[in-house]
C-alpha cells in the first residue's frame, strides 16, 4: 500500500455527528462510547451547514450524516467533504442505506440505533481507518436517483410523554389525533404527544398504511378491527387494542363500505 493511500494517524481518531434529532444524536454517542470508547465524538451538529463548519474545524476521521437535515441534507454533506473522511449515514430509510451500502464505499446506521447494527459499522470503520476514504460518488448519485416516496415515508417518531422523551415505531401506533397545538400519538400502552400536524403526518406516513378518517385524525390500518354503524348510521372503527370507537366523518367513508 502507497503513502498516498494509507493514513497513519497520530491521534486518537475523531468523529463528528450530524443528526438534527438532539435524542438520536445523544443516543448515539452513548452508543459509540461503550462500542468503539478509543473513538472521540469531537462535535455534534444539528443540520447540514453547522455539520460542515464542524467537519472544516475538527478534521474527523469518521462522519456520521444524518441522510435527512435542514439546511444541507446528508448527502451534501457528503459530497461536499470528498476524501476527506469515511461516512457513515443515519437513515431511517433502510432501501436507501442499502443502495449506497452495497456500493461498497458507504456504511449506514438505521433509525432507531440498534447496538448489533452499528457494532457492525464499528467494526468496518475500524478496519478502513488508517486508509483513504473510498470514492462514494456512484453511492451518492443512487441515493439522489431515489424515487421521492420512498424516502418520504416515516418509520419512526420522537414524542413526549410526561417528562420524558419516547422513540416510537410508527407500526406500533394505533392512531394520531389532533389535540389544541399538538398531536395525540396513541399505542395500546399509552398516549404521547409531538408537534407535527395531521397533514404533516398524511405527506409523510406510508398511505398504504395510514388512513385518513377524518380531518383530525388518522389511523393504522392494521390497528382496525372493524366498523359499525352509530344509531344514526355513521360510522365508526373498533380498535383492535382500545376500546375507543373512531368516528369517520363522510368524505372517508368510501374507504370503509366494501368492509
Amino acid at each position: 500500500m502507497t503513502t498516498e493511500e494509507k493514513r497513519a494517524p497520530s491521534r486518537r481518531a475523531t468523529a463528528v455527528i450530524a443528526e438534527d434529532e438532539p435524542l438520536l444524536a445523544a443516543e448515539l454517542q452513548e452508543a459509540l462510547a461503550q462500542l468503539w470508547p478509543e473513538l472521540e465524538v469531537a462535535a455534534i451538529a444539528g443540520n447540514g451547514a453547522l455539520a460542515l463548519h464542524a467537519i472544516d474545524r475538527e478534521a474527523p476521521e469518521v462522519v456520521f450524516l444524518d441522510i435527512e437535515m435542514p439546511k444541507l441534507n446528508g448527502i451534501e454533506v457528503a459530497r461536499q467533504i470528498g476524501a476527506r473522511a469515511h461516512v457513515v449515514f443515519i437513515t431511517a430509510y433502510d432501501q436507501h442505506a442499502l443502495q449506497a451500502f452495497e456500493a461498497g464505499a458507504i456504511d449506514y446506521v438505521l433509525k432507531p440505533i440498534r447496538m448489533a447494527r452499528l457494532a457492525a459499522s464499528v467494526q468496518r470503520l475500524k478496519e478502513r481507518l488508517g486508509t483513504v476514504p473510498a470514492n462514494i460518488d456512484a453511492a451518492l448519485r443512487q441515493l439522489v436517483e431515489r424515487p421521492a416516496q420512498e424516502r418520504r415515508h416515516l418509520q419512526w417518531i420522537t414524542a413526549s410523554r410526561g417528562s420524558g422523551v419516547r422513540m416510537i415505531m410508527v407500526d406500533d401506533i394505533s392512531y394520531f389525533k389532533a389535540d389544541n397545538k399538538y398531536t395525540l400519538v396513541v399505542e395500546e400502552s399509552g398516549e404521547s404527544l409531538i408537534r407535527k400536524t395531521i397533514r404533516e403526518l398524511h405527506d409523510e406516513l406510508d398511505p398504504t398504511m395510514f388512513w385518513q378518517i377524518h380531518r383530525s385524525t388518522l389511523i393504522n390500518v392494521a390497528a382496525i378491527d372493524s366498523v359499525v354503524r352509530d344509531d344514526r348510521g355513521g360510522m365508526q372503527i373498533r380498535l383492535k387494542q382500545r376500546s375507543e370507537l373512531l368516528a369517520i366523518s363522510e368524505p372517508y367513508q368510501p374507504l370503509f363500505r366494501q368492509m
